[in-house]
């Protein structure tokens, strides 16, 4: 009885020396991961922003061969990488222990480059080619993954709400940078722009982020110069969306121009106003589908601070100083409309 105890102790500690040595060798030795002879002698590809160690063995399993994936999780563990993943790009070569994979993958090219998102640029696919130029993608790519992505309806946008993302400033973003984690990155900057101050100065006005970033387009077309008189011109749109009995139209010059693509326009015609397009305000009731242009921090603090008084219409001065003249009612309005044409000699 004792032999066959002696016997079976034997057994085990062979067993269990031969999966040490087994586990050592798949920890340290073999060549856990090897590429697709499909994919060349090289592969680059991106870890995203906030990706796990989970997103990372999925790339390895499609760009590659990875043999025993409970030794590289075990070896991440012990090397910590699985709770300090770098995003980046990554060039693997040849085969890897999972020493050397795990050194490679935690040493990503993180070339840093200046991205500028300038305000008011009145088109969004000029946006677009702008960013696609700036970042280096693709002519299209950025174009083509919004109409195929789920991106704009999962953040409740439209291609025409889509100016009120981004928020102009000066970002700085990896090179080779893919378009999703792009997007994920302007979304994040827009969510740390919208924080807890604004949000309720937003709710105190009784619209939402969006249509104060339309109506901030609006106020910095209006006024590009004078920029303290924004404040003031936003409130005068607030007063006319706010009494929808008596101004069913918001009746915004600006938004006439966008809509007949022509910015040179220096007066209105009834031409002008007729056309039919659903960011004429002199036709469509409410704010225009989206903003007309990307609208500037200042112009966006100015809807959200906007002055208080109870004018509804202004014209330019007559005196040259760039500022507006604001009145109450349409007689009073019309008498600063006749000084103004005076002023510039028009009929």
């Amino acid at each position: 009885m004792n032999k066959n105890k002696s016997s079976l102790k034997r057994y085990f500690l062979l067993l269990l020396v031969l999966l040490t040595i087994y586990s050592s060798w798949s920890l340290f030795v073999s060549k856990n991961f090897a590429l697709h002879s499909d994919s060349g002698t090289e592969m680059r590809f991106e870890i995203e922003d906030n990706s796990t160690l989970e997103n990372i063995i999925t790339i390895l399993k499609n760009k590659g061969r990875i043999s025993h994936v409970w030794s590289f999780e075990f070896m991440a563990k012990i090397k910590r990488y699985d709770n300090n993943i770098q995003s980046g790009i990554v060039t693997l070569k040849g085969d890897y222990t999972n020493n050397e994979l795990i050194n490679q993958l935690r040493n990503p090219n993180r070339k840093i480059i200046n991205l500028q998102i300038p305000e008011n640029v009145r088109l969004i696919e000029n946006m677009i080619t702008i960013l696609e130029d700036s970042i280096g993608f693709e002519k299209g790519e950025l174009k083509s993954y919004l109409d195929t992505s789920s991106f704009l309806s999962d953040n409740n946008l439209t291609i025409e709400t889509l100016p009120s993302l981004f928020i102009p400033n000066t970002y700085q973003i990896y090179d080779n940078i893919s378009v999703s984690s792009f997007l994920k990155r302007i979304k994040n900057e827009y969510n740390i722009f919208w924080n807890k101050e604004r949000i309720l100065l937003c709710n105190e006005l009784g619209i939402t982020k969006i249509e104060v970033s339309v109506l901030a387009s609006i106020v910095e077309q209006e006024q590009d110069k004078k920029i303290d008189e924004r404040p003031k011109i936003a409130r005068l749109y607030l007063n006319r969306l706010n009494n929808p009995s008596l101004f069913p139209y918001l009746q915004a010059d600006p938004t006439v121009k966008f809509a007949n693509k022509d910015f040179g326009i220096k007066q209105l015609l009834n031409k002008h106003t007729r056309i039919d397009n659903p960011y004429n305000t002199y036709k469509n009731k409410g704010l225009p589908p989206g903003p007309i242009c990307i609208p500037s921090i200042h112009a966006i603090d100015a809807v959200l601070n906007a002055s208080k008084h109870n004018f509804y219409f202004m014209c330019a001065g007559s005196n040259g100083d760039g500022y507006h003249e604001f009145t109450s009612t349409n007689s009073q309005h019309n008498k600063k409309k006749v000084a103004y044409k005076k002023y510039q000699g028009l009929k």
